[in-house]
């Protein structure tokens, strides 16, 4: 049979189906457990024959003529005796919760197998038919009644070719074709939101070195990860892959580079076996805020069919070192969970209806009328419930969230997985939109923006987060793992040094600021802080193969109070500076020791020098009724990791920089600091003026004066450094 006719071909009815399976598993030695692990897998096309098709996935909605390339659904089923489980994965740009619960209805009556052991979702092609209404973009009504038995008829073929298997599973990481694409501004160039408001601290595709924009706003999640599904004589029968990036762009209608890795894939491990054609799936990972291109860079990369390759060949990299397990575990478990939609407030109601009076019946024209049609959309219906699922596969874990859900979250789930590796399917069993955390909604952009799109209440991340970790314990019977802390060199060295506080800043997640030393000196993160950003490059900062992780300070600080903290101490940080000198009288502070909220600032307080003085070179300085201050003068350039250490003891302060012998910064001040003053600042003043605006890591604070030796030696440690 060739694939044209294997695609063309349904399988029959629940009995024809059930005495296949019992046929098969004869064959494999009987029912129950000892037959092992059974699977079966389909392709289907899916590409509209009626023409034109509404395409959404733009703020205004868009129409497609013609096939560019044909979009399937591609359907998995395992069976290990006891357990019948099935994913699909429709080159589509979402499946609505609506169409996924029709899909498994009928799939459940057809085959037998459970609708909440079922698993539907979409590759999040920008070039496929709408299934969703979403922004400016209605539903393609005909399509939707038209794909909707072609999704069922997959699962079916799929579950009508089951054989006796093995599976096995690998991760490679491919941190080269997936970036960040949510970028922080600085303060003085934050743009304004559909509603008029200037609120835009972070917002997607800022443009190619954008000098108005700081950093990428999170950290993104490398794995490519492959679980690999073969006949009992090692045929390939199917691989479902996954790989955090949002989509590459392609003209609609086509299954934009998800189609091309399938077929790369195939092509790369040889997989051309006479029988039923071995199925590629590539699922979409939480990519909410990734993407292939790296705004830090000029424009330019790969085209579609070379992007694709390039990540085939990362996953066929994976695939080569599997090995096979004949007895796999099949456990699959769902929770629903119902949660808020943030609402628009009486004036927001009302400037929306305004609108849409104005409006009529016509389709929304730009950004401020498809705001104000969501208004509507969300006041309507307050509440939505998600269905959230965790699937067992052996010792490997999978993750279903029914969201557009950002990299970092993503790396909370694998981190705290019981189950190593874990694969998180985003936009499975339905779309409610992004999901920020709790923190990126401080930060605003469109991804927070009210609407279908992003509407869920800002502590949706963090319930969704508790809700599958949960899941993932029911179906592997294991407590989630606390992630270990690795010390590399420098960490080491540090602590040897006996700080009385060590922050590591490595955490995905706030308030709390964890303290590394031992001695219950956490802290707490202010708003307007990103998490799991790209620390310094210095090999001795990061161990085992974790990378370094810094927090990104916009306009928060991390904060505690060091009760007992005497006139002679010592701060050692790294610090990543993104405002200019010339933006504003400082570029930033990112260390004070000050009582809080004092607008006469008195104390210590370490930072970047602006137009008021230092511009771009360190300078200390202790509070506006003193006024007195010390400048460095090694210029700091932007974007660039320094070291730096603050040596106070009594009049006396020191700077080193970079671990060089030499002070940078060197004189007597006057002590301004309130006896009994605790107040510790870590990227801002103490009382919030010029507060950094950048990334800092491994914050260290001492009760003693540290030698330039010691200093020296740490940055040794580091990699970094002079003697590095």
């Amino acid at each position: 049979m060739n694939r044209r006719d294997f695609v063309a071909t349904a399988a029959s009815a629940a009995g024809t189906l059930l005495a296949r399976r019992r046929l098969l598993a004869a064959a494999a030695g009987g029912e129950g457990d000892d037959r092992g692990l059974m699977a079966g897998a389909s392709i289907i096309d899916i590409s509209p024959k009626t023409f034109p098709v509404i395409v959404n996935g733009s703020f205004l909605e868009r129409t497609a003529t013609r096939v560019v390339e044909p979009i399937h659904a591609r359907s998995l089923v395992l069976d290990d005796g006891t357990t019948r489980i099935a994913v699909c994965v429709a080159d589509l740009i979402a499946v609505s919760r609506e169409l996924a619960d029709d899909v498994k209805r009928a799939v459940q009556k057809s085959t037998g197998i459970s609708g909440d052991h079922i698993l539907i979702s979409a590759t999040h092609t920008h070039s496929a038919p709408s299934v969703i209404g979403a922004l400016g973009s209605d539903r393609d009504e005909a399509y939707t009644a038209y794909v909707r038995p072609l999704l069922v008829r997959g699962i079916e073929m799929a579950a009508g070719n089951l054989v006796p298997a093995r599976a096995g599973w690998a991760v490679a990481q491919d941190p080269e074709h997936t970036h960040c694409r949510r970028w922080i501004y600085r303060s003085d160039k934050m743009r304004v939101d559909p509603f008029g408001e200037r609120s835009v601290r972070a917002m997607m595709h800022p443009g190619h070195q954008n000098p108005d924009c700081v950093g990428p706003a999170g950290p993104i999640d490398p794995d490519v990860t492959v679980l690999s599904v073969q006949s009992r004589d090692g045929r390939p029968l199917a691989v479902l892959a996954n790989y955090s990036m949002h989509y590459y762009g392609a003209p609609a209608v086509s299954p934009d580079y998800y189609g091309p890795f399938c077929r790369k894939f195939a092509e790369l491990i040889g997989a051309d076996s006479p029988g039923p054609p071995f199925v590629a799936m590539m699922s979409h990972g939480t990519s909410g805020d990734l993407q292939w291109m790296d705004y830090g860079k000029p424009r330019g990369g790969p085209g579609r069919e070379a992007y694709a390759e390039a990540v085939a060949r990362v996953a066929a990299g994976a695939y080569k070192t599997i090995a096979y397990h004949h007895s796999v575990p099949i456990r699959m478990r769902e929770t629903r969970l119902r949660l808020d939609r943030r609402l628009p407030d009486a004036k927001r109601l009302a400037w929306a209806r305004e609108i849409l009076a104005r409006m009529g019946d016509r389709k929304p024209r730009n950004q401020t009328e498809v705001y104000a049609r969501e208004a509507l959309f969300l006041h309507e219906e307050p509440t939505r419930e998600l269905r959230l699922q965790a699937i067992r596969v052996g010792d490997m874990g999978i993750a279903a969230i029914p969201c557009e859900v950002y990299g970092i979250t993503g790396l909370k789930l694998k981190a705290h997985s019981p189950l190593v590796p874990t694969m998180n399917i985003e936009l499975a069993n339905g779309c409610e939109g992004y999901i920020p955390p709790p923190e990126q909604h401080r930060l605003g952009g469109y991804n927070a923006w009210p609407a279908r799109t992003a509407g869920l209440e800002e502590q949706a991340e963090p319930k969704i987060v508790e809700a599958v970790l949960a899941l993932l314990e029911n179906v592997s019977e294991r407590p989630r793992r606390t992630p270990r802390v690795v010390h590399g060199p420098y960490a080491r060295a540090v602590l040897a040094s006996e700080p009385l506080l060590y922050w590591r800043m490595a955490e995905l997640g706030g308030p709390r600021v964890a303290d590394a030393a031992g001695r219950g000196h956490h802290g707490t993160y202010e708003d307007l802080v990103a998490f799991g950003l790209e620390g310094p490059a210095s090999a001795g900062l990061s161990g085992d193969g974790e990378p370094s992780r810094a927090a990104h300070f916009a306009g928060g600080r991390a904060r505690t109070t060091l009760a007992g903290l005497g006139g002679t101490y010592s701060v050692e940080l790294w610090f990543w500076n993104g405002m200019p000198p010339e933006a504003r009288p400082v570029a930033g502070y990112f260390f004070s020791r000050g009582p809080d909220g004092d607008k006469s600032c008195p104390g210590d307080h370490l930072g970047i020098g602006g137009t008021a003085g230092a511009p771009g070179r360190l300078l200390f300085y202790n509070g506006n009724t003193l006024g007195e201050c010390l400048e460095g003068s090694t210029p700091i350039a932007l974007k660039t990791w320094h070291h730096v250490v603050l040596v106070r003891d009594g009049r006396r302060a020191t700077v080193f920089l970079d671990g060089r012998p030499e002070p940078e910064v060197a004189g007597e001040v006057a002590v301004s600091l309130p006896a009994g003053c605790g107040d510790v600042f870590v990227g801002g003043r103490c009382d919030g003026f010029a507060n950094f605006e950048g990334k800092i890591d491994e914050v260290a604070v001492y009760g003693r004066a540290l030698s330039a030796s010691e200093v020296a030696q740490h940055c040794r440690a580091a990699g970094a450094g002079p003697d590095a």
